[in-house]
């Protein structure tokens, strides 16, 4: 797990967000999934960080107590997506089309739908009225 602190380029807020490794970092940020909790904007930037500077007494007492809460939240996520395999019909990278499919055609599912859409997809289906959510996905169990 790697910590950076982030800026938005729109609003000037700066946050902090938690990430399981840099390269995991690019690739959201590639794919235009960060975004501003403020404004929303896509213009997030990694802000200078100082280093960690670790002490002797609390260095392992703090990494402990990190790693036990990423564990837990780890936990919680996976509970979630198992939740979410069971009781939802997996669609795949046409989550947008059939989210519009099922709204527009008044189509009855038995299931509730999940799948991939982008940042824009998800924008453009809250305009059009449709609920759509985004969730934390681990994808393989390494992670």
């Amino acid at each position: 797990m790697i910590k950076y602190n982030l800026l938005c380029k729109k609003c000037n807020l700066a946050f902090d967000s938690w990430f399981a490794s840099s390269k995991e970092y690019d690739k959201l940020k590639k794919k235009q999934l960060l975004n501003c909790h403020g404004c929303g904007s896509l213009k997030v930037e990694k802000n200078l960080m100082a280093p960690k500077l670790i002490s002797k007494n609390l260095s392992h007492k703090n990494e402990k107590k990190d790693f036990i809460r990423y564990q837990k939240i780890k936990k919680t996520i996976r509970e979630y997506q198992k939740f979410i395999k069971s009781n939802f019909d997996y669609v795949g990278e046409n989550f947008a089309y059939e989210a519009r499919s099922i709204h527009y055609n008044n189509k009855k599912k038995n299931k509730g739908i999940y799948g991939t859409a982008s940042k824009q997809d998800l924008k453009e289906l809250k305009e059009e009225g449709i609920d759509a959510q985004m969730v934390p996905w681990f994808e393989s169990e390494n992670n």
